[in-house]
């Protein structure tokens, strides 16, 4: 099922063991890369210097910093639930993520607690890039409305 971006996920239309999934990036710029090294403040030459990355770290080049990864599954995440909802979110990196990588995350249902007023769910999420590599695997809780 994939939910509108205008729109965020109920608590009445939340089933366990549901899965959604969204593209978060198509095709992973340079471009985009340096904007957030310049956004973060982190400019580590493994990210913006080819030649520092494959000579001294003996990689194919630069490859995207972990949190702008941990930040493209935010992304998902935000869109489906709404900014508010969140109340946790940990993700831990697994793989690289090289320019010209397609990202797609997918979070999938593993707990709904209903109480009055409130429903609690519980997701695993899954970044996976183009080849079907997982470059992140984590968890999410938030309220939903």
């Amino acid at each position: 099922m994939s939910v509108a971006k205008t729109e965020t996920l109920r608590a009445s239309d939340v089933v366990l063991h549901q899965e959604f999934r969204e593209i978060v990036v198509r095709q992973l710029s340079r471009t985009q890369i340096v904007q957030y090294a310049g956004a973060s403040g982190d400019f580590n030459p493994a990210h913006t210097d080819d030649i520092y990355a494959q000579q001294v770290l003996g990689v194919p080049g630069v490859f995207a910093h972990g949190l702008l990864t941990m930040g493209l599954t935010g992304k998902m995440l935000t869109n489906l639930l709404g900014a508010d909802a969140l109340r946790s979110f940990s993700l831990r990196l697994t793989a690289q993520v090289w320019p010209g990588d397609t990202l797609e995350t997918v979070a999938i249902v593993k707990e709904i607690v209903r109480e009055v007023g409130k429903t609690v769910a519980s997701f695993d999420v899954t970044t996976i890039n183009q080849n079907g590599v997982v470059v992140g695997k984590g968890s999410v809780k938030a309220t939903l409305r």
